[in-house]
């Protein structure tokens, strides 16, 4: 019985964290690059905490490549 029971809360401690490791990434801003130069050009926020710029993005972001 208590073997269950810890089951279940090692079960539900993974959920709330693989939970909170999909929030955050889905925070993550897009920048987007020129295929051609190279260079910023956009960054989508999708977080409102944060508004990032091609001058200013930050070290963890999704990678978008455009013409």
């Amino acid at each position: 019985m208590l073997k269950n029971i810890g089951y279940g809360v090692i079960f539900v401690g993974l959920l709330g964290l693989g939970a909170y490791a999909g929030n955050e990434a889905l925070k993550m801003p897009d920048v987007k690059f020129s295929y051609s130069t190279g260079a910023c050009v956009e960054v989508v926020n999708y977080d409102s905490d944060h508004n990032y710029t091609c001058e200013d993005y930050p070290t963890k972001f999704n990678h978008v490549w455009v013409e």
